[in-house]
């Protein structure tokens, strides 16, 4: 083509337009490209998350929204991390969740992530996407910082690729500091909420299952946790970070090591214990009352039900625990062929056994909804094959967990064992269930059968797990079913 042009002189050319066959692709699209949009705490996935009921949690959620918005009155040292902790079935998510709509609906909101060990997005699961869907929500958040950020991207074209702090310094400070620099308008406030953060899994870099890097360290999920812990400390403490970061979890000890002045000098501010620093006594015994009210509609119900004294039991039974009165509501609503007066009456029984462990009552809750499987060892090993299948088969229906893991396919299998689980499992309609999974309605269930201690009879080996999802998938596989691509999947389980 050039050689038309050799020795060409004496000519002009009018009114040219270039047109770039490669553009280059939008920075912000790379972004977004890597996030884990699913963690963002109005995402679709999260769209039965918990949330805390009407009036209930007013307390901790109007210190915690007081805390991002007018600081904890230190002057000298700013501390703009605040963590909140409790253990499970306290509401650390529904309160979390609640706070995030509420600075969403004010314009406080910078960013969330939601973790989740049960989600079937990976990104949820892991840190690969944390601090990329941070930043992806902070460009939304203002004008300014998007293009600040989307400038980030495009100088530093392999910042996916490294580790969370350069991430961290590439994709947030360093915008940030450039919008805080050349702003003359409102300064940048708000709040960062991380959500979950003890049910961060490990990533790993090299193959565990070859012969050759056996002897290589595993990588732990406190590892993990930690350097997420400490990229947000690091950014916290930026003279020039306008966010407040709050951070909820379980009380386990990576947590409790680094929130503790003793091991850590840098100030924090005053931690939240749910279980300690607020009375749920109150919001349980108004959610039950609520609950009560639309059952008694429901069924036509008499004014004196439930008898006396049944919401002050229930409410002393739950220790605090939001989970238990959940739990309770959802078992006298699940359909079983006993009536709600009936189910009502057999919880009541069980509070009267006297138990000072204070996860005790969830415990009897969950042995008796369990036992009133027709099959309850059976439905257990269901239950954790839908866990696993859960979390290494992607997208995975109740459909097809249905048909791998019956024995017959023209059985009922499914509706035999989890028709009277209602309570604890997430199942979805027969018109949905080939385009909807199963799920679990709180990760509870599975301390609770992951502990030989509490769930006494229930409790499965771990070997005994895997010999049953191998048994079915070797079934699966030799009937010819339609799962050669999940197949695949599970062989990497």
């Amino acid at each position: 083509m050039a050689g038309s042009f050799n020795h060409a002189h004496g000519f002009h050319i009018d009114h040219c337009q270039i047109v770039n066959l490669n553009p280059s692709v939008d920075p912000l699209s790379k972004l977004e490209a890597r996030i884990a949009a699913g963690a963002i705490h109005d995402s679709a996935e999260r769209c039965d998350a918990p949330k805390c009921h009407p009036k209930t949690r007013v307390a901790v959620q109007d210190d915690l929204y007081s805390w991002i918005v007018d600081g904890g009155g230190e002057s000298e040292c700013p501390r703009n991390i605040k963590w909140v902790t409790g253990p499970a079935g306290t509401g650390k998510t529904a309160v979390m969740g609640s706070l995030a709509d509420r600075c969403a609906a004010n314009g406080v909101l910078g960013a969330t992530f939601f973790f989740a060990s049960w989600s079937a997005s990976i990104g949820r699961r892991r840190k690969t996407a944390f601090v990329t869907t941070i930043a992806h929500q902070l460009a939304r958040y203002r004008g300014d910082l998007q293009t600040a950020i989307s400038a980030a991207v495009e100088k530093n074209t392999d910042v996916f690729e490294k580790n969370l702090h350069v991430q961290m310094e590439n994709l947030v400070l360093s915008p940030i500091r450039e919008v805080v620099r050349q702003s003359d308008g409102p300064g940048l406030q708000g709040a960062i909420i991380i959500d979950g953060l003890d049910e961060c899994e490990a990533e790993q870099y090299h193959d565990t299952t070859s012969i050759n890097t056996r002897d290589k360290p595993v990588r732990t999920n406190a590892q993990d946790q930690l350097e997420i812990l400490q990229v947000l400390q690091a950014a916290s403490s930026d003279l020039s970070f306008p966010f407040r970061i709050i951070i909820a979890s379980r009380p386990e000890r990576v947590f409790r090591e680094f929130f503790s002045l003793e091991n850590n000098p840098n100030p924090f501010a005053d931690k939240v214990d749910l279980n300690e620093d607020y009375n749920a006594n109150d919001d349980i015994t108004l959610f039950l009352e609520v609950q009560f009210n639309l059952l008694r509609r429901r069924y036509h119900f008499p004014p004196s039900w439930p008898p006396p004294g049944t919401l002050q039991t229930l409410v002393k039974n739950a220790s605090g625990q939001f989970i238990y009165a959940a739990t309770v509501i959802r078992f006298l609503e699940a359909g079983h062929r006993e009536p709600p007066k009936a189910l009502l009456e057999a919880i009541l029984r069980m509070g009267s056994k006297v138990n000072s462990n204070p996860l005790g009552q969830l415990d009897d809750l969950y042995s008796h909804i369990l036992e009133s499987s027709p099959d309850p060892p059976l439905s257990v090993r269901w239950i954790h094959a839908i866990d696993r299948l859960n979390s290494n088969v992607t997208n995975i229906s109740a459909f097809n967990t249905t048909v791998f893991l019956q024995t017959d396919p023209e059985s009922n299998e499914a509706e035999h064992l989890l028709g009277n689980l209602h309570s604890l499992i997430q199942i979805p309609p027969p018109g949905d269930q080939a385009t909807t999974r199963y799920d679990f309605y709180h990760k509870s269930l599975f301390d609770f059968l992951d502990d030989p201690g509490r769930c006494g009879s229930f409790y499965l080996e771990p070997i005994a797990r895997y010999a049953f999802v191998w048994d079915r998938f070797i079934q699966a596989c030799l009937s010819k079913l339609n799962f050669a691509s999940d197949c695949v999947s599970l062989s990497q389980y």
